[in-house]
């Protein structure tokens, strides 16, 4: 026995004679799969339960991830095992919440309203990996630890400091948000994962087979910031994005880091501390990408890397080869690097 709860929006606005009819044929089909359940249609949004075989359950919800009436589906709860069916009377009950008025229901639609602005806000703060693991009905909090190989990626802002320094409080907030805005995209689109904000930082991780996407990454936001300053006025705060990026590779411990306060599932390892530095020697090599050569034998052949030669990074025992790359939207990186007192 198998028992799924999950949320999901549909992709246009549906009247009351819309969900009841999808209503009446998950009706019918349950009824068939001995599959019970309750379906809450509330300020459009789906709040649903279905429970039974575990088999008939798993592909019924396949298809409902599939379902190109909806969107946004996540499982908010997964139960399995020796469970006894909450609905088995219901083969799909459904209620609709805007217009039911019931003094009953009074209270259910502020529970599911508060569930709802709690989602979004908890969305916004948790990274993507904590999402996926709750989506497959999972807990975070048992997950345990696993040695996985990643790609890291660090990209941090050059010159923030004294260009907090030159702007006032607001206008670094936007610059920041702007930087971190694009970058998280950017990397999300070309399928790495955010999974730090450390100040002006961002740090991220691909797979390995993924390491093309990864420098295609640092590319594209480097294109995408050199747009901004482009376009931006002479008070602009945008005028001041440009950044650094370090690409190391490795084992890495993927998992559950802090206490019982609070707590991160992120990435720990030596590749981790390794981008970071990576990332710092830009300032050094005056080249905006910086890289190790795990990185450079993961590419494909399209890549123009130059050799920097073996330098010895911080907290490091052994010197590592360093690359950079070269590319034609990579523009001049050692302009970045002059102190901007002169731009107030």
């Amino acid at each position: 026995m198998k028992r799924i709860t999950y949320i999901s929006r549909p992709c246009k606005a549906m009247s009351d004679s819309e969900v009841q009819a999808i209503s009446d044929h998950c009706y019918v089909r349950n009824r068939e799969n001995q599959i019970t359940g309750v379906l809450l249609y509330f300020c459009g949004l789906f709040f649903q339960t279905i429970e039974g075989d575990d088999a008939k359950i798993d592909q019924l919800f396949a298809q409902i991830r599939k379902d190109r009436r909806h969107q946004d589906v996540l499982c908010l709860k997964m139960e399995a095992g020796n469970i006894v069916r909450m609905f088995p009377d219901w083969s799909m009950k459904y209620i609709n919440l805007d217009t039911n008025v019931e003094e009953l229901n009074r209270p259910v639609r502020i529970l599911l309203q508060s569930i709802l602005e709690s989602h979004q806000i908890i969305g916004r703060y948790t990274q993507p990996a904590v999402l996926q693991i709750i989506n497959q009905g999972l807990n975070p909090l048992i997950m345990p630890a696993r040695k996985v190989e990643k790609i890291i990626l660090f990209a941090d802002l050059v010159n923030f400091c004294v260009a907090s320094e030159i702007l006032d409080v607001e206008d670094t907030a936007a610059m920041l948000n702007r930087f971190l805005e694009i970058t998280s995209q950017i990397i999300s689109d070309l399928g790495g994962e955010v999974t730090k904000f450390i100040g002006d930082c961002v740090m991220a991780y691909f797979s390995p087979e993924l390491a093309d996407n990864a420098m295609r990454a640092c590319i594209i936001i480097l294109n995408a910031l050199r747009e901004q300053r482009e376009a931006a006025g002479a008070d602009s705060p945008m005028r001041f994005l440009r950044c650094g990026f370090g690409l190391a590779q490795g084992m890495v411990i993927e998992g559950n880091m802090g206490s019982h306060i609070k707590t991160d599932y992120t990435i720990i390892g030596d590749a981790v501390n390794t981008a970071a530095r990576l990332e710092a020697m830009t300032r050094e090599v005056k080249k905006p990408i910086v890289l190790c050569e795990k990185i450079k034998n993961s590419l494909g052949s399209d890549w123009k890397l130059v050799s920097v030669g073996r330098l010895q990074l911080k907290g490091k025992e052994k010197a590592i080869e360093v690359y950079y790359t070269e590319h034609e939207l990579i523009d001049d990186f050692a302009e970045a690097l002059h102190p901007m007192i002169s731009a107030d």
